[in-house]
């Protein structure tokens, strides 16, 4: 299954919706769902809804349930899977009916939650024991907890690397490139494969937003500035790096033809040595590997290149948040599969995802991370509802793939501009809108 919803998710916001109009609005804002102290009375059934159609098909939710319920006897859990899960909810979400538990969509404004999902406790309490609660904290409220967190890297394939003579990670942007062209010159391999057909792996590229300065506040600081794309900046160095990849004629022959399913199968094989994703594609690629007959061993993830007093750092962002309707009728019954999935589950480890918990341990799959000293930050969203106005205004869209599938045929000469011309009306559109932000 692809991760679209997923990567998009762990990233920005890109469109708002209000409550203004909407019958998720007629119920009582700053209505809670307050944590079960007995679980033995907790009863009812719940609807939870999800995109991991994979995971409903296969039967796992339904072992997750089945654990759940041998601490909650009383509650009946039901899966909803939704294949457009964005688009589905969006349209739900002008209703009552949009399940007891869900996870909250890009489209909601995050000044809106209050009107759609129930308060789940204090930020400053939730935020001593749970990752990225800044993600849905309105007005010192939380109304969602992350299902799990993702860092920002490259999946590569271990093997083609070193057959290309490269044993360890880049530490710059030139030393990346100059793998890759080793990659190209003593291997079959593609040395980068963009994914641009499927789109969406294209945003992968915002999930650095930070690691390049090693600040976690970067995004935050997106809030005020004037000039995104100045020179020496995260995103001039993240989308110089991707353009300068293509325009190398370091990736497949043709993008447009490109498939994600088949890609993970084809880098388990040693056909791609490289690709930009979360880290929540490790476990994936793995998988395939096993299924290719190869080495999972072969599949590695590398951080972005680039480093900070001699150190990598690479940022841990919130995915999608799970939240409590406002609307639900067995709102403990709700709360408590929250609680239960994110502290019990064992999902994030099993998805070789990072916990929202935070003393839950961090997968096997970032034990190099852990070894090679990367500094792991998460990644402030402090100001993501202006960071997100902003985008929105200047019709950008850091998370939205248009603007970096632009970047790539420019690139490869399919569409004219210069990359100097192109960070510049980036610029321009970016502190327009920041500056009537600042003035409003």
């Amino acid at each position: 299954m692809g991760r679209k919803a997923l990567a998009v998710a762990a990233l920005i916001a890109v469109t708002a919706v209000t409550a203004t109009g909407c019958t998720g609005a007629a119920a009582p804002k700053g209505e809670s769902a307050a944590a079960a102290s007995d679980p033995g009375s907790v009863s009812g059934t719940i609807t939870v809804l999800t995109h991991r159609t994979d995971l409903v098909q296969n039967g796992t939710l339904k072992n997750y349930a089945a654990e759940f319920n041998k601490v909650y006897p009383k509650v009946t859990v039901k899966f909803d899977a939704l294949t457009d899960y964005e688009g589905e909810v969006k349209i739900r979400m002008n209703t009552a009916n949009y399940g007891d538990v869900l996870m909250i969509p890009n489209a909601i404004a995050k000044k809106d939650y209050p009107s759609f999902f129930a308060s789940l406790g204090s930020a400053t309490e939730l935020g001593k024991k749970y990752r990225f609660t800044d993600k849905a904290n309105v007005g010192g409220k939380v109304y969602g907890l992350a299902t799990v967190g993702n860092a920002d890297g490259f999946v590569y394939n271990k093997s083609v690397w070193k057959k290309a003579g490269i044993t360890s990670w880049p530490t710059s942007p030139e030393q990346f490139l100059a793998g890759l062209r080793a990659i190209k010159a003593k291997t079959d391999a593609v040395p980068y494969y963009t994914n641009f057909k499927d789109q969406w792996p294209v945003t992968a590229g915002t999930a650095s937003i930070g690691s390049v300065s090693c600040d976690a506040q970067a995004n935050d600081k997106l809030a005020t500035s004037t000039a995104p794309w100045a020179a020496g900046s995260d995103l001039n160095v993240i989308d110089t790096l991707l353009y300068d990849v293509v325009h190398d004629k370091l990736i497949e022959k043709d993008p447009t033809t490109t498939n994600w399913e088949n890609s993970k199968g084809m880098i388990a094989r040693g056909e791609i040595a490289t690709m930009q994703l979360g880290s929540w594609a490790i476990s994936q690629m793995q998988n395939a590997a096993k299924t290719a007959g190869t080495n999972p061993d072969d599949i590695g993830f590398m951080p972005f290149p680039a480093q900070t007093n001699g150190k990598f750092c690479s940022m841990l962002s919130s995915d999608y948040q799970d939240a409590v309707s406002i609307h639900s009728k067995n709102k403990p019954a709700a709360r408590a599969w929250v609680d239960w999935f994110t502290d019990k589950s064992g999902f994030a480890q099993n998805e070789g995802s990072i916990p929202t918990l935070k003393s839950g341990a961090l997968p096997a799959t970032l034990k190099p991370f852990e070894d090679n000293g990367v500094n792991m930050l998460e990644r402030s969203e402090a100001k993501s509802s202006q960071v997100n106005a902003i985008d929105n205004a200047a019709e950008i869209g850091l998370a939205k793939p248009d603007y970096r599938q632009k970047l790539v045929d420019m690139a490869r000469g399919v569409q004219g501009g210069s990359l100097k011309d192109y960070f510049a009306d980036l610029d321009k559109k970016w502190s327009s809108q920041a500056a009537k932000s600042a003035g409003s």
